[in-house]
């Protein structure tokens, strides 16, 4: 992604003055709708007492964040208002650590923790990180490489639900 790029893919929402506060909102609810989603499945885990899906549903999320934490901790990576010298939509100051994107990698991890467990929901989840993935490169905090790294890594992590619980997609 250019300047260029960045700018013309941004400018519908920069034209109206709802269209970045509709950006910045659409983040935030996906985000929080996700999020806690995630608990209420655990809940629903525990309460029909099935603790292998659980523990393995508590597991798998926490050891591919901590590995994606990690990896971008090391990694660390410019993000486009750094590389580009643009004013992101969505604001943030944080300096790197931006490949692959975590708020898309958890998306799409509790897409596939859902999808393992409660199928519908999951493909739900998964289309609200789609979502996200374009909400973040055009709100200027992530390159298009960044998110399609973190839906493919949450999506590979999350295969390994169908090996545990011994099931077929």
């Amino acid at each position: 992604m250019t300047k260029e790029q960045y700018e013309a893919w941004s400018a519908p929402f920069k034209r109206r003055t709802a269209g970045v506060r509709m950006l910045f909102l659409a983040d935030k609810m996906i985000t929080v709708l996700v999020f806690v989603s995630y608990p209420l499945l655990l809940l629903y885990l525990a309460s029909v007492s099935n603790w292998k899906e659980l523990s393995g549903c508590i597991c798998i999320p926490a050891a591919s964040f901590l590995l994606v934490s990690l990896f971008r901790r090391k990694y660390s990576a410019p993000r486009p208002y750094e590389a580009l010298d643009i004013r992101p939509l969505i604001p943030k100051e944080t300096k790197g650590r931006s490949f692959p994107s975590r708020h898309v990698f958890s998306v799409f991890m509790i897409g596939m923790t859902y999808l393992a467990v409660i199928g519908p929901f999951g493909l739900v989840i998964m289309a609200l990180g789609v979502v996200m993935a374009f909400i973040r490169v055009i709100g200027g905090v992530h390159f298009p490489k960044d998110v399609a790294a973190g839906a493919l890594s949450g999506i590979f992590f999350g295969l390994s639900y169908f090996i545990l619980f011994g099931r077929l997609l």
